[in-house]
């Protein structure tokens, strides 16, 4: 399948306090963090649509928070009404959702590794797991 007009893609870890946001390359070879966005203090998906016009994106990537048996709980709801509004917002841009479990745990070994402490990474640990989401996303294409 041909990936190339689906890039740059847009990664998106849905949280209730924070959401973190990483985006490809225009060609879908690597992604990297972009920026955290505290739900507190801005409105989401303004940013995102936002963000997503500066950057020329072709596509959203949402991670879904599936459980180990496979089901959806209260959390993949929220995500999915995330998305719905989302879709609402930026109706031109395709919405795929990311199976993210585990996300947020590997981004946390990632920093870890990097000589990250654990407070360290609270600034940077959802746009680490957004990068994750697009890798994961990637793999797929």
């Amino acid at each position: 399948m041909d990936s190339s007009n689906q890039h740059p893609a847009l990664g998106i870890d849905h949280g209730d306090a924070r959401i973190g946001v990483a985006a490809t390359d225009p060609l879908g070879i690597l992604a990297h963090p972009v920026e955290t966005i505290d739900t507190r203090k801005a409105d989401a998906i303004e940013r995102i649509a936002v963000l997503a016009s500066q950057r020329h994106v072709k596509t959203l990537v949402l991670g879904l928070p599936v459980r180990i048996d496979g089901t959806e709980g209260t959390s993949a709801e929220k995500v999915r009404a995330f998305g719905k509004k989302l879709s609402s917002r930026l109706p031109d841009l395709p919405l795929i959702y990311v199976d993210e479990a585990y996300t947020t745990m590997d981004a946390a070994a990632k920093l870890r590794e990097a000589g990250r402490k654990a407070k360290q990474q609270k600034q940077i640990i959802d746009q680490a797991a957004a990068v994750q989401i697009l890798e994961l996303w990637m793999g797929e294409v």
